[in-house]
């Protein structure tokens, strides 16, 4: 995927999850089922999610070869990625430390979902600033799935927004029968 392609993606997938949390009421807001996240739990881990990658997208390419080094490899694919990520949720990967949410309140709910575009947005910024080449040269950490080349990480970033609109989706679909 292209630069262009990649923000398209990105900015598409966040919209969707954004409309999503526009329409919730309260009660779809704030219930779970399963032990499952509620919605406000969703929201919250995917800004904790995207801000550090933000936050990554700012530093100069020096700063991100002195902190977090060089790829050693070719960049995956988005499908690549995707299916590294799912592997590893099935096998028992789970969201810690930082990215574990707390929740939020309902009150909370339309600042946080504006934080959520302001981040989708910043991220898009920064993101047509690096070069295709930065894209693949340099790495990032990831939780999960270790050492990740910025454009897996923004395949992931774009994934992982859809990934949580199906949660909350899933979650809804659940309430309703019950």
């Amino acid at each position: 995927m292209t630069k262009a392609e990649i923000i398209s993606l990105l900015s598409e997938n966040h919209q969707q999850f954004i409309r999503q949390f526009e329409s919730l009421n309260e009660y779809e807001f704030l219930s779970s089922v399963n032990n499952k996240w509620n919605a406000s739990q969703q929201l919250d881990h995917l800004i904790r999610s995207v801000q550090p990658v933000v936050l990554a997208f700012t530093l100069p390419s020096f700063a991100l070869k002195l902190f977090f080094g060089k790829a050693n490899r070719s960049s995956r694919s988005y499908a690549e990625l995707v299916e590294k990520y799912k592997n590893k949720l099935s096998d028992g990967g789970r969201a810690n430390g930082r990215f574990v949410p707390a929740g939020l309140s309902y009150s909370q709910k339309n600042s946080s979902v504006k934080k959520f575009r302001e981040l989708t947005a910043s991220l898009t910024k920064k993101l047509d600033k690096k070069s295709e080449e930065e894209l693949d040269v340099f790495i990032l950490p990831h939780p999960l799935l270790g050492k990740i080349t910025l454009r897996e990480m923004l395949y992931f970033t774009a994934y992982h927004a859809e990934h949580h609109k199906n949660q909350v989706i899933k979650n809804l679909e659940t309430l309703t029968q019950a």
